[in-house]
């Protein structure tokens, strides 16, 4: 996963390269990294939208260590939640069907009739037209 890259390459202080990573990032997580990334580059205010968009509250401390254990942990939860959740379905072979599909037959069908509509009565006059 290319967003683990990125971490370690934060956890060792290389903003620029962690960068190129999550800047193709679009997710919560990926927005989150990128805040991270421009705390550590001292960029503030890009920081800090990048923060909005995570949907996170930007830090008061702007400890950047503290930032980035949390969102390993983060990442590990979700990690875990989506394998978990992986493991409890069924292989997509159980959920097929057993029996294979039968095939259609169409009968012939005559043609559609079409019925011929006889014109509207007229009607009367009404008074004032008379």
């Amino acid at each position: 996963m290319a967003l683990n890259t990125a971490i370690r390459h934060l956890q060792r202080g290389d903003w620029q390269k962690a960068h190129t990573i999550v800047q193709n990032d679009s997710s919560d997580i990926g927005c989150w990294a990128h805040g991270i990334v421009h705390m550590l580059e001292g960029d503030v205010g890009n920081a800090r939208y990048w923060y909005r968009r995570a949907g996170r509250p930007f830090p008061r401390e702007r400890d950047a260590r503290a930032e980035i254990d949390a969102l390993v942990v983060m990442l590990k939860a979700r990690t875990a939640a989506a394998a978990k959740a992986a493991a409890e379905q069924p292989p997509a072979a159980e959920t097929a069907p057993a029996t294979p599909a039968k095939p259609r037959t169409t009968a012939a069908r005559p043609p559609a009739q079409v019925q011929q509509q006889s014109p509207s009565p007229a009607r009367a006059p009404n008074k004032q037209q008379r």
